[in-house]
């Protein structure tokens, strides 16, 4: 969106014009993220995500570019590799800490910011493509974790290839052999763990492309705001910098707070034990579980347990992808002209439901694959589905939306008529 109230970019130093003229760097970074993006003044704080998000990434990058320098990717000696980094690289063990579980505080990120958008509409027109980029990065994102969590050659990280990559033997005709193929075998081994290195160093690079389309197809209409209604005039805007620059470092400072938390005082908290023990291909952990933030889309695989037309493997790994891809219909399956959820009292509710089933889809992919909580996984699942598919398309169509403000600056100041009411209003 272009705005003509945005503050031009005018370098007075001679370098910074000089380099403005050969490589407009500097105008670029004004642009984007200072005083010529103009952003709706009413932003709260769950649009820090997005910062908080672009953080994390730069963080998985530097902390892995350096463990990847002591790593050795062979199945021989991949474990002993992994100690090595934590018992005798200097400061190794605050390394490989801080990308464990920056991994974790990227997801958990990674979630808010996708509810939020949930909540707020953020898919619809005109941000369809700022939204599907989105989900193209969460589903890159997945793929760089779960190839991660291999690495390290415990039990966990071996079956847990193992399960995963056996999902697509489920495929009919062409399963196995790509099975195979994915895995350069039979089995996990050293051409598994090669390719699975290459692919997790590779990654996070076109991660990086993805977030830089993504903020670029942002830049378009502009951020959209809890209200839901588009910028009208310059009242309705603040510079990005340095109001937003302000709100988005408390953010951040908050964000590392509880992170080195958990990094200094509980590094293996969210870690499973077995991954402690080195990968055998003869011993079956008792419970094969991923890491916790797959575990919802573990417990939509794990819900399907009778053959129907299809076997009942293929329905549940045809569930967990839809799962995620029905994500990228969102913006033609709620057809509410409002997007804010704010001013949709019927959508608000069946949302509160959503979180709550998610977070049980949580607590089901991390449980034993056994009754009550299969049953359990199949309602949750269920009521996910019918919530995208069904509930959300009938309430866009049936809702009597609350009355929007006139204007963002409405919003936050309040109408003309209620300050002529204070004005009016007597002091006590």
């Amino acid at each position: 969106m272009s705005f003509p109230w945005a503050k031009p970019y005018e370098p007075k130093a001679p370098l910074m014009r000089y380099l403005d003229e050969k490589l407009p760097l500097p105008r670029l970074v004004f642009n984007a993220i200072g005083a010529g993006y103009p952003v709706p003044r009413n932003l709260s704080y769950m649009w820090n995500f997005g910062v908080l998000a672009g953080f994390c990434l730069v963080l998985q990058i530097v902390t892995g570019i350096i463990l990847a320098m002591h790593y050795a990717p062979n199945a021989a000696v991949a474990f002993n590799s992994t100690e090595h980094i934590m018992r005798d690289v200097n400061w190794g063990w605050m390394l490989r800490y801080a990308h464990a579980n920056g991994a974790s505080a990227f997801f958990v990120v990674i979630y808010l910011h996708i509810f939020r958008g949930f909540f707020y509409g953020s898919y619809k027109p005109p941000r369809e493509m700022v939204w599907l980029l989105g989900v193209v990065i969460f589903l890159l994102l997945m793929a760089t974790a779960f190839m991660g969590y291999v690495l390290p050659w415990g039990q966990m990280s071996f079956w847990g290839a193992k399960v995963i990559t056996g999902l697509f033997g489920a495929i009919p005709l062409v399963g196995e052999p790509l099975q195979i193929w994915l895995l350069g075998g039979f089995a996990p081994d050293n051409a598994a763990l090669n390719r699975f290195f290459s692919l997790h160093y590779l990654l996070p690079f076109v991660i990086v492309g993805a977030v830089i389309l993504h903020i670029w197809a942002l830049h378009i209409p502009g951020s959209s705001n809890p209200t839901g209604v588009e910028v009208k005039t310059e009242s309705d805007t603040v510079p990005f910098h340095p109001y937003f620059t302000a709100k988005d470092g408390f953010g951040l400072a908050v964000f590392l707070l509880l992170y080195c938390t958990m990094l200094f005082f509980l590094p293996n908290a969210l870690g499973h034990p077995d991954n402690y023990i080195p990968a055998n291909p003869m011993a079956t952990p008792a419970h094969i579980v991923p890491e916790w933030y797959f575990w919802p889309f573990y417990a939509i695989l794990r819900a399907f347990t009778v053959d129907f037309i299809l076997p009942a493997k293929l329905w549940g790994v045809l569930a967990m992808f839809a799962s995620i891809l029905v994500w990228f219909f969102l913006p033609w399956l709620d057809k509410s002209p409002v997007r804010s959820g704010h001013y949709r009292p019927l959508f608000r509710k069946f949302f509160v439901v959503l979180v709550i089933d998610m977070g049980f889809l949580f607590w089901l992919g991390g449980a034993a694959a056994e009754e009550p909580y299969v049953m359990m996984s199949q309602i949750a699942t269920a009521y996910y589905f019918l919530h995208f598919l069904v509930i959300l398309p009938i309430i866009s169509m049936i809702e009597r939306p609350d009355p929007l403000p006139f204007s963002i600056t409405e919003a936050v100041l309040g109408s003309d008529d209620d300050k002529a009411v204070l004005a009016t209003t007597p002091a006590s």
